[in-house]
């Protein structure tokens, strides 16, 4: 055994594809954001140069006014901090926010998911939060959420 380091997991982790991380983002104090569209816009873009150039998936995600939630996947060297940083950047530009009047709480919080079962059931529960919050009747009806690329689990 390796001093000050934990036994298996590096084992556990290279036996497996890359993970399927399920992100969530928070605007700062939890503030709203009025203009969905843009973000959804920025957002989107984002993810679509990331999938085309840098082979990172964002699967489904779902916008809301004060937080985002998404799943990401990418490749072996895949640095997710940096990832999210470029995210939070690209959607603040698009937004006019400044490092003097910042839009993003510091960090983000991450879930690695393990199996099919626990990536359709986060999902449904971000599906439901625009009806949770009251904004839609129906998760249907929220504008803002998608799906970039089909990240297969099986």
């Amino acid at each position: 055994m390796i001093k000050n380091r934990l036994p298996r997991l590096q084992q556990i982790f290279q036996s497996y594809d890359p993970p399927l991380f399920f992100i969530t983002i928070c605007t700062l104090h939890r503030h709203k954001i009025d203009r969905l569209g843009t973000v959804h816009e920025a957002f989107r873009k984002y993810a679509v140069k990331g999938a085309g150039e840098f082979n990172v998936g964002v699967g489904r995600y779902v916008i809301m006014p004060d937080h985002m939630h998404c799943f990401v996947q990418g490749h072996d060297q895949f640095d997710l901090a940096k990832w999210i940083n470029g995210l939070k950047r690209a959607i603040s530009v698009s937004l006019g926010a400044t490092t003097e009047r910042p839009l993003w709480q510091p960090g983000f919080f991450d879930h690695i998911l393990r199996s099919d079962e626990s990536y359709a059931q986060k999902w449904e529960y971000v599906r439901q939060n625009p009806v949770r919050a009251g904004l839609v009747d129906s998760a249907a009806e929220w504008r803002y959420q998608g799906k970039i690329v089909t990240i297969d689990r099986a």
